[in-house]
Formats: C-alpha cells, sequence, structure tokens
C-alpha cells in the first residue's frame, strides 16, 4: 500500500471580503501517495491556486487539517514556514514575474541554499551548476539575468530554484500556461523525468485537461472551491461521472477530425453563482443539465462508487 505524503481533511479557506465571507476553498478532502503525481483541474477562480497556497503554507486554513508525512502541519510563525520549505517547494505560474530581475540566475538559485545555511560558498557555486545542467541549462548561465533568458528558459530556472534546497514535494501552479505552446511539452518532460530521477512528489495545478492527463496519475476536479471527483486519471477521462467532469472534457479538443466532428458537446447553461453567495444545496445546480429538487436542497457527499474513483452528485 502507497504511502500517503499529503493528506487534506476537510480543508477550507474563508476570506472576508466587503460583500461578506468568500469560501474559495470549501471542505476539501483528498490525498498524495508519495512519488505520486494529483492533478488538479477547474475553470478560473475555482479554488485551485489558493488550495495550493493554503498547502504550502502561505494561506492559514480557515477549518479543517492538514497532515503532511504522517504530522498534522502547523504554521504559525517564520520558524515554522522555513522548517516546511525544507520539504515542499512551489513553482509558479509566470516564469516573467517570479524571478528577481535584479539577481543574477546563479544568486535567484543559491539563495534557498543561503536562508536554509546550506553548504558553504564554493559548495553552493557547484550546486548550482549541477541544478542549471539538471534542467537543461548551462553552468555559464548563472552569471546572466532573468531578462535575457526566454519564457520556457526562466521556468526551467524557476524549477531549478525551487529543488536547490532538496524538497520532496513540490505544487506547480499553472506552469505551463503562460508558455507558448511548442515550449510546454518541454517543461512538462522535465518535470515528469526530474520526479523518476530525485522521487519527487507533485500537485500539478492547471486547466489544460489534456497536459493534466499525461503528467498525472490521479485527477481531482474542482468546482467552486468543491471538490466533486477524484479518481485515476485515465478513469476519469473515459468514465468522468460527474456532470461537471463531463462537461469539462467535451471541451476537450480531439486531433482527429472526424471524431471532433462526432463528440457530442455539453454547453453549460446558466451563470456560475458567487463564492459570496453559494448555493444551499449542490454548487452546481445552477448550470447541471442533470439537477433534480434534492440538488437544491441537500449538498452532495464525496462517495465512491467504484474503487478510487469518487464524485459529490445525487444523480449518478
Amino acid at each position: 500500500m502507497a504511502d500517503k505524503l499529503l493528506e487534506l481533511n476537510n480543508l477550507t479557506k474563508t476570506f472576508h471580503v466587503s460583500g461578506g465571507e468568500l469560501t474559495a476553498v470549501n471542505h476539501v478532502n483528498f490525498y498524495i501517495n508519495k512519488g505520486e503525481t494529483v492533478g488538479l483541474v477547474g475553470e478560473s477562480g475555482c479554488g485551485k491556486s489558493t488550495l495550493g497556497r493554503v498547502v504550502m503554507g502561505v494561506y492559514q486554513p480557515t477549518e479543517g487539517e492538514i497532515i503532511y508525512d504522517g504530522d498534522q502541519l502547523h504554521i504559525k510563525s517564520a520558524k515554522d514556514r522555513l522548517k516546511y520549505a525544507k520539504k515542499a517547494q512551489m513553482i509558479f505560474q509566470d516564469p516573467y514575474a517570479s524571478l528577481n530581475p535584479r539577481m543574477t540566475v546563479g544568486d535567484i538559485i543559491a539563495e534557498g541554499m543561503v536562508i536554509h545555511k546550506m553548504y558553504d560558498d564554493a559548495t553552493r557555486k557547484k550546486r548550482v551548476a549541477e541544478l542549471l545542467e539538471l534542467v537543461g541549462l548551462n553552468k555559464e548561465h548563472a552569471n546572466r539575468f532573468p531578462h535575457e533568458f526566454s519564457g520556457g528558459q526562466r521556468q526551467r530556472i524557476g524549477i531549478a530554484r525551487a529543488l536547490a534546497i532538496e524538497p520532496e514535494f513540490l505544487v506547480c501552479d499553472e506552469p505551463i500556461s503562460a508558455l507558448d505552446v511548442s515550449i510546454q511539452s518541454q517543461v512538462i518532460n522535465l518535470l515528469i523525468d526530474l520526479q523518476k530521477k530525485l522521487g519527487l512528489t507533485y500537485l500539478f495545478i492547471a486547466h489544460d485537461l489534456d497536459i493534466v492527463r499525461f503528467i498525472s496519475d490521479r485527477i481531482v476536479v474542482m468546482y467552486l472551491g468543491h471538490v466533486v471527483e477524484v479518481g485515476e486519471a485515465n478513469e476519469v477521462y473515459e468514465k468522468a461521472l460527474h456532470p461537471y467532469s463531463q462537461a469539462l472534457l467535451s471541451a476537450v479538443p480531439i486531433a482527429d477530425p472526424q471524431k471532433e466532428h462526432a463528440k457530442q458537446r455539453i454547453i453549460l447553461q446558466g451563470d456560475i453563482p458567487s463564492p459570496i453567495d453559494l448555493p444551499k444545496g449542490c454548487p452546481f445546480v445552477g448550470r447541471c443539465p442533470k439537477a433534480t429538487d434534492i440538488c437544491k436542497d441537500a449538498k452532495p457527499e464525496l462517495k465512491e462508487y467504484t474503487p478510487g474513483h469518487f464524485a459529490a452528485c445525487h444523480n449518478i
């Protein structure tokens, strides 16, 4: 049986805003095994990135708990944050905004090692060169500045920085969405290679469902802060249970023109409700083609329908 590295139990994150309380992450439950990639998908604004930041300790959870490697995670101080950062790092969405333009690439990658008091100066310099080569760049790049690199190269630098303090878990927050399509596959293949070499565990946040299927072992589908489906990647893609998952997948283009023309696309009607004023029952009730009266009154629980395949829907 696989060991769980990360477990989220009833995780909730609420923000106080001018209109009331906005619940960005709503009683979320799932886990990630060691060495596994879990893809987190959903429309923009569904709470994916907020969930990633709660997992990283950037935001404190409002309710629920995060279990990391068997222990409940408590990040109450800078010391706690530093200790956890040694194990968990983040790869950011925007490779242009996430690198300090005033620092050399070598200093950017070495910064974490300096903060954590790892190695002496000579060893850090050697480690920077190793990391640059590990992500497909040259050690000579250490003396250059971020503006001298393309978007794909900058993301490789961001990956090298994340790996510098030898973490075991990476939150990848839409790491390829800002890159050209031709570069995306290179970065994805790099992440897969690094996972095999270093035994890494990934939470991979994205909205590109084809990419998520390619890199993920299991998939978590979010809608309006709620987890609506969890399962093995191929199982979710081929036998999606939740109407929202089915609608998302119906929008994924197929390379074969005949199959693309023949497939039935699900067009969702209605507007996404405000996360400040959620429906009483199922959060998807206003847009769901299968909604019935019970959906308006009772929130569905995440239930296991086949081994390892969960969905939150009254009408499966």
